[in-house]
């Protein structure tokens, strides 16, 4: 029996942006996605990163002195109420997902901060300036605490039937998701000649102890894990049919399969840059400064683009999105005398 055979649909290009990627911020952008895809994969993305990515926090503690969160410390300026809030701000890096205690022991006058804590080896400190309290010169302060790792946020996890626990140990409410805040808008961006894709751009915001490109893997396995149960039968490989037919467009029409210009037509460097359909600020700029063909622009870096009176930054983000939408990006470097043999050697096999 015959396969099926499949049409094959666009793969995104997927890049983080470098200039403002942190330890906790990242902006990621997809492109192009097949229309209507950018919504479904940003939303989907976004309930999986903020609900299920694993993190550290404590979970309870052990405070010398004390027997229960309503009872003050001696020579603490904070209540037990107000020091236990400042503990559930602790941000803590895990390098191995295990369970681990931390300890804090301090006296005299002085602020005791996150920096004041010795972890154990696999727990590193993120917010170390965070102030857990304010001691008086007479005050003693030492804190046993336990790190758990979960998802989301648990309540405390006081034992059935017991006010007070033996060990003096007060439990307390746990936010372990590193995840601050997600947010993702949709655009609508060009393949050739069409502007019905989409461009999604993805906001991530951590707490430190996870990177935003940990926090996107993590939560792309997840959805990829659940969505694999779907799967009654044979999965369609569309990444080997895509790949294919882009491979398949290398052949006719297309130039220089190893260079800079690999899997790109001919004619698209000759046109004029009115066929990428920049707006008027940067079109006027590219051509008052002699910018009147693709090859032209695509010769230039970004120091060249920026030294042309008026164009700015703004511009240059434009000039590389549609570049990109294109396929092509500056510096490439392409020589117009390889064109014009390009040119000739498709005239040439066509005849024959």
């Amino acid at each position: 029996m015959q396969e099926k055979k499949y049409k094959p649909i666009i793969l995104p290009n997927v890049d983080w942006e470098m200039k403002t990627l942190t330890e906790e911020f990242g902006e990621l952008v997809a492109q192009p996605l097949e229309p209507g895809f950018g919504i479904t994969l940003g939303n989907a993305l976004r309930r999986v990163m903020l609900s299920a990515v694993e993190g550290s926090a404590v979970t309870s503690v052990i405070i010398k002195g004390v027997n229960n969160e309503f009872s003050s410390i001696k020579g603490v300026v904070e209540d037990t109420l107000h020091v236990l809030l400042n503990i559930k701000g602790i941000v803590i890096k895990n390098k191995t997902g295990e369970s681990g205690k931390m300890n804090l022991s301090i006296s005299g006058e002085s602020i005791a901060k996150v920096a004041d804590i010795k972890a154990d080896d696999h727990l590193e400190l993120v917010n170390k300036d965070h102030i857990i309290a304010h001691l008086s010169p007479d005050a003693n302060l030492e804190i046993e605490f336990f790190v758990e790792t979960d998802r989301g946020y648990l309540p405390a996890q006081w034992p059935k039937g017991d006010a007070l626990q033996s060990d003096g140990r007060i439990y307390v409410d746990a936010m372990f998701s590193p995840v601050v805040n997600i947010e993702y808008h949709v655009e609508k961006t060009r393949v050739g000649q069409s502007i019905d894709y989409d461009k999604l751009i993805l906001k991530i915001n951590t707490n430190g102890s996870v990177s935003p490109s940990d926090i996107l893997r993590y939560g792309t396995s997840v959805l990829r894990t659940q969505l694999e149960h779907f799967l009654d039968v044979k999965e369609i490989p569309f990444n080997e049919i895509s790949k294919q037919q882009e491979d398949n467009e290398e052949k006719g029409g297309l130039i220089d399969t190893q260079g800079p210009t690999k899997g790109l037509p001919v004619d698209l460097f000759l046109k004029p840059i009115d066929e990428l359909e920049f707006s008027v600020r940067a079109h006027n700029c590219l051509v008052s400064a002699g910018i009147r063909r693709v090859i032209d622009l695509v010769n230039l870096s970004y120091e060249d683009l920026l030294k042309i009176k008026n164009f700015g930054r703004k511009s240059l983000r434009e000039v590389k999105e549609v570049l990109s939408a294109f396929g092509l990006h500056l510096g490439m470097n392409v020589k117009e005398l390889d064109l014009k043999k390009a040119i000739k050697e498709q005239e040439d096999s066509l005849k024959s």
